[in-house]
């Protein structure tokens, strides 16, 4: 453990759950790196994940964004492809976008896709899968309303879904947020979770809740 982990696991009980006000002032003020460290929140969930009924995997809209700009591409034809522009969608097209996403080319952090066009990104199912960039109606990536999409997108809409071991990881801001915004974006985060959960989870569902920045330790939070 370096110097600078050292100080900054001192400077707090690592026993103790903070509010999440209290937790976001913990990371910012710890998030010391040249440079401006992302926050995330890490929820242990009580699921079975290996139960399609047990999956946790939905949107968000962030209340201050994510500080991060996303670079949105749009599957679309004939008179969609027209409102993806309007729209403000940063690529529009369709076969180019698939044959350059096989070639190895990803110049773009979401991919929206219009449902009519899914046949046609088949075929780079392997390469977008694996990088969680695939298209998908449960996080609203599939979809013909793409003005209101790409405008939520744009605003700080975030998607999240339990990993194997019944883990969120969701980004909550940039360490440069003010506290109070990093605390807010945790909770709208939170307030999902707590809302699509699984009605046949059964047992504790919220195990444990921690934020932390890029470079820093964990802190845990209590959600009560």
């Amino acid at each position: 453990m370096g110097k600078r982990m050292e100080a900054a696991v001192k400077a707090y009980d690592k026993a103790k759950a903070y509010s999440f006000e209290e937790a976001a002032k913990i990371v910012k003020d710890n998030a010391k790196a040249k440079f401006d460290e992302t926050v995330e929140l890490h929820v242990k969930l009580g699921i079975d994940t290996k139960k399609a009924d047990q999956q946790v995997r939905t949107t968000v809209v962030l209340p201050h964004g994510t500080g991060k700009t996303k670079r949105i591409a749009v599957i679309a034809k004939g008179e969609h492809a027209q409102e993806a522009q309007k729209a403000g969608a940063d690529r529009v097209g369709a076969e180019d976008i698939v044959e350059e996403v096989i070639k190895g080319k990803i110049d773009f952090d979401v991919l929206v896709a219009t449902p009519d066009t899914m046949k046609d990104l088949a075929k780079a199912a392997k390469i977008l899968g694996p990088r969680g960039m695939m298209p998908n109606p449960k996080s609203g990536t599939v979809t013909f309303d793409l003005a209101n999409t790409i405008k939520a997108l744009k605003a700080g809409r975030i998607e999240f879904k339990a990993d194997a071991y019944g883990i969120v990881h969701a980004i909550v801001g940039k360490a440069s947020f003010d506290a109070a915004k990093l605390a807010e974006n945790a909770k709208a985060i939170m307030d999902t979770i707590l809302r699509v959960k699984p009605s046949t989870s059964k047992g504790v569902y919220v195990k444990s809740i921690s934020m932390s920045s890029t470079m820093g330790p964990g802190v845990f939070v209590s959600n009560k």
